[in-house]
């Protein structure tokens, strides 16, 4: 990738990805590009990254007396360490303490094979277990002893941090380019416990909805950079409305009910305008103040209906909103959908999915009805303790 093809470097924190550990396939960290701008930051598809977040299993192990090596294959680093004074130079070079315990191991995730550097602090040694107390210090039988629940602690961590062949290990941590090879540089990893495999399961449902809804979005800014005033006025707006909706209960209401609520803003921004502006204004014929509250009207509710937070049960002339979350008549329609469902022997043990739900209520109640307004009804029912989830899109009733 070109400088030129980059977003430029100071508006990177601009995209929540390079603040977040990002969950990428281990093939696209070994096909991603550096940047030309800043070493060590990668580009996957113009989003910048520098540190992921990883599920694999380990593949290579090998062990010395002061050190763990871990590798795998061709994707391994050949360390080339036959004793300990190689390995003290080799730690020396990478800039870590000789103090730790270095440790090198191979994961694979189903997509590709990625080198990972783990490192242990000697603090997990043996020698540096809690000494044991004299028996006139010791608790009595039954009290809490801090220092045998560290001496558990200490131990737990150490049976986390030492990973065999086949073991699920989770690794978060900077990418790192060493010896023309693509690395994993660990500032956490630990083992994962996982034998039904739900772990794993989770990981493939939840990796692939990042990259449809995230990383396969290329990242892009505003071309146009007068239209920040104007989303910044729909924020507002929006902020507006929804803070009226819920202090005053508001069931439904027409657009010219709430229209005065924004008057402010458009008033706001046209004393806030320079002289010059004004000037020109007036001699270029542009819309009044009343369109212009129509139009932000208009927007916010465009945004409130894309929430979910508002719909129409009906459209025609008369737009007529309903407010989600405050709509008995939907709230009850949808757990009698459940309610009726559940009991079919299709829906008896695992419960009613989402999209069952949507269709049913869509038939029953309402067409106008979306997916973003029935998650908020979910969760107001669940709340209720009238539906309980059994899993990220089944709900049953609560019995």
């Amino acid at each position: 990738m070109d400088q030129g093809d980059e977003p430029p470097s100071v508006l990177w924190g601009l995209d929540p990805v390079f603040s977040a550990f990002a969950r990428l396939y281990v093939k696209d960290l070994l096909q991603i590009q550096e940047s030309c701008q800043v070493p060590g930051i990668y580009l996957y598809n113009s989003h910048p990254i520098y540190k992921v977040d990883v599920l694999g299993t380990v593949v290579y192990k090998r062990e010395r007396e002061d050190f763990f090596c871990y590798g795998g294959n061709v994707a391994a680093i050949n360390l080339d360490v036959t004793t300990r004074e190689t390995l003290g130079e080799y730690v020396t070079s990478c800039q870590w303490s000789n103090s730790d315990l270095l440790r090198h191991q191979v994961m694979d995730d189903g997509t590709g094979v990625i080198n990972c550097l783990c490192w242990k602090n000697e603090k997990w040694k043996e020698s540096d277990d809690p000494v044991v107390p004299r028996a006139s210090e010791q608790p009595e039988t039954g009290c809490f002893d801090p220092l045998a629940e560290l001496k558990k602690l200490r131990e737990a961590q150490r049976k986390r941090s030492q990973l065999e062949i086949g073991d699920t290990l989770r690794v978060r941590g900077p990418v790192k380019t060493s010896r023309q090879q693509r690395e994993i540089m660990a500032s956490t990893f630990y083992k994962v416990n996982d034998p039904v495999m739900a772990e794993q399961i989770a990981w493939m449902l939840e990796v692939p909805e990042l990259y449809r809804k995230c990383y396969d979005k290329p990242f892009q800014l505003q071309a146009n950079t007068t239209s920040g005033p104007t989303v910044g006025r729909v924020t507002r707006a929006t902020h507006i409305l929804k803070d009226f909706l819920k202090k005053k209960t508001v069931t439904k209401f027409r657009p010219y009910d709430v229209l005065d609520l924004l008057q402010p803003l458009v008033c706001s921004q046209a004393q806030t305008k320079p002289e010059d502006q004004l000037s020109d204004q007036a001699s270029v014929a542009g819309p009044s103040t009343g369109q212009q509250l129509r139009q932000l009207l208009k927007e916010s509710l465009q945004v409130l209906q894309d929430e979910g937070a508002v719909y129409r049960k009906v459209k025609s002339e008369d737009e007529l909103y309903h407010v989600t979350e405050q709509d008995k008549d939907l709230l009850i329609a949808v757990k009698d959908t459940i309610r009726e469902d559940s009991k079919r022997e299709k829906y008896a043990e695992k419960g009613c999915h989402v999209l069952h739900i949507l269709s049913a209520v869509r038939q029953r109640y309402s067409p106008n009805i979306s997916k973003e307004a029935l998650q908020l009804v979910l969760k107001t029912l669940e709340c209720n303790s009238d539906i309980i989830s059994t899993s990220n899109s089944h709900y049953t009733m609560f019995s």
